[in-house]
């Protein structure tokens, strides 16, 4: 009988919970890092419908030899109302993208995307200091990428998001971190700015649409796209015909990916991560 090496009875799961869910490379990624660490453990993607999740995502809890989740477009401020305990980021930005389950069986939930953003432009020497940013989306991701750059004194913030209660709420919040920044709401634009930064689900899998209604972006600007499917997004093609510097979104995911399985290994996890 045929066997396979990865996977065995012994074998921690963690779960990684969105909708949709195939554009996710956190499974192969955050997989191989365990497993680099010496864990027997494997990420599997789960696609829950909105309607479901509170539902199915209280039942994965219950499964014993479940140590951690992680959450994606579009549960980050869902899974907050399911961690026993916050940390520090996740009280800051009101979202989760990862709960561990701790050794006295709590759930822990913090959000790590904020600080892969920001390591993902330390890793390309850019800075946010003293720097005008554009940041497209008020959801979960882009509340955590707002917190940490806020921390990294900009000198400006504007915010857009559809919802626009949701980008003023971030706005505020970015005044309450540092009253220094000029932070504001407002529609995307491309003047008087250094960085922009995509934290919508605008061109993700096989959406053709740019968060920007813009064929040319000027040149000086550095862009970012937090999609990492397509690793070349619409956006990403605009400003590299532009000749921008570009970040990608699997660059952000590289910066959080460690301090991720740091995390699950420092809450304690019932057999070999513990």
């Amino acid at each position: 009988m045929d066997e396979v090496k990865y996977v065995s009875g012994e074998t921690r799961i963690f779960a990684i919970v969105g909708h949709p869910i195939e554009q996710v490379r956190s499974p192969e990624m955050i997989t191989a890092e365990l497993v680099r660490r010496g864990h027997n453990a494997i990420l599997v993607p789960t696609d829950v419908l909105p309607e479901d999740f509170e539902r199915t995502v209280a039942g994965l809890m219950r499964v014993q030899n479940l140590d951690g989740l992680i959450f994606t477009i579009p549960f980050k401020q869902a899974a907050c109302a399911l961690a026993g305990i916050l940390g520090d980021q996740a009280l800051k930005v009101g979202a989760v993208n990862a709960m561990a389950r701790n050794r006295d069986g709590d759930w822990v939930g913090d959000i790590f995307d904020g600080i892969g953003c920001v390591e993902a432009f330390r890793n390309r020497s850019l800075t946010f200091e003293d720097r005008r940013v554009m940041l497209i989306g008020a959801g979960g991701a882009g509340r955590a990428i707002a917190v940490a750059v806020a921390q990294q004194r900009p000198r400006a913030i504007k915010i857009f998001d559809i919802d626009a209660k949701r980008a003023t709420d971030l706005v505020e919040k970015i005044a309450d971190i540092d009253p220094r920044i000029d932070a504001s709401f407002g529609k995307p634009i491309l003047e008087n700015v250094d960085i922009l930064l995509n934290a919508s689900p605008v061109g993700m899998l096989s959406d053709p649409r740019a968060p920007i209604e813009a064929q040319q972006i000027p040149s000086d600007v550095v862009v970012f796209d937090a999609i990492v499917k397509p690793e070349l997004t619409t956006l990403l093609t605009i400003a590299q015909q532009s000749g921008c510097r570009t970040i990608f979104g699997r660059e952000m995911m590289r910066g959080q990916i460690k301090k991720i399985v740091d995390f699950f290994e420092s809450r304690g996890g019932k057999a070999d991560l513990a």
